[in-house]
């Protein structure tokens, strides 16, 4: 049985040559553990893309392909972060595996032909964040976060139960649940990171549910 035949998707929407393509690499790279957290992530993109009104085959593709770099070696990370550019700080130095979103977006675009910027910003954005992300990343930051496998406490169950305010939920779902294994504080984060989640940035009240206002979501 294929990765692919394993769990199949509820809406398979994008070419399946090309998920079969994405699964079979995976199953060279990582274990099977993620490729069952990946293909979850997926549906959730996919899931919460439908419930948002968002485009729904780039939610998938970005969920697909959000951690193709997380089993890369620290010095291939930070080797392929100087190649394309990406701006190094203590942080990332020290912790290299923080890369592995970025360097993601890095393979998305050169193993897999992937050209759609907001695909790319979505897949790199989902570990540390930038302000004013799109609904895109919000969506995929989320579904990383919060999918099943990760748990069913109530604190998640709760977060979940945000998804219609996207925001509120994002802002939870880092202070609780993301902020510790990063690096253990937001005044160690990179600076990006730190404003993206930060109480006057992430408000309850700054924004209306995402189904009426799809344009930018301050979050990850």
């Amino acid at each position: 049985m294929t990765s692919t035949e394993s769990q199949p998707i509820t809406h398979p929407l994008i070419d399946l040559h090309l998920r079969e393509q994405v699964l079979n690499w995976l199953s060279e790279q990582v274990p099977r553990s993620r490729i069952e957290h990946i293909l979850r992530v997926e549906q959730m993109a996919i899931d919460l893309a439908i419930q948002h009104q968002l485009n729904v085959a780039i939610a998938q593709v970005a969920g697909l392909m959000h951690d193709l770099a997380k089993y890369f070696q620290p010095q291939v990370l930070l080797k392929m972060a100087i190649a394309e550019g990406v701006e190094l700080d203590e942080i990332l130095e020290s912790h290299p595996h923080l890369l592995h979103a970025d360097i993601s977006a890095v393979v998305a675009r050169e193993e897999f032909g992937i050209e759609d910027q907001e695909v790319l910003e979505a897949i790199a954005n989902h570990t540390l964040g930038q302000p004013q992300m799109s609904p895109l990343s919000c969506v995929v930051f989320l579904a990383d976060t919060l999918e099943p496998g990760r748990g069913d406490t109530a604190s998640l169950q709760a977060l979940r139960s945000l998804f219609d305010i996207l925001p509120t939920a994002l802002a939870g779902g880092f202070s609780k649940h993301h902020c510790a294994w990063i690096s253990g504080s937001l005044t160690r984060l990179k600076p990006n990171a730190s404003a993206t989640f930060s109480p006057e940035v992430v408000s309850p009240q700054t924004f209306t549910p995402l189904q009426r206002s799809i344009s930018v979501c301050p979050t990850v």
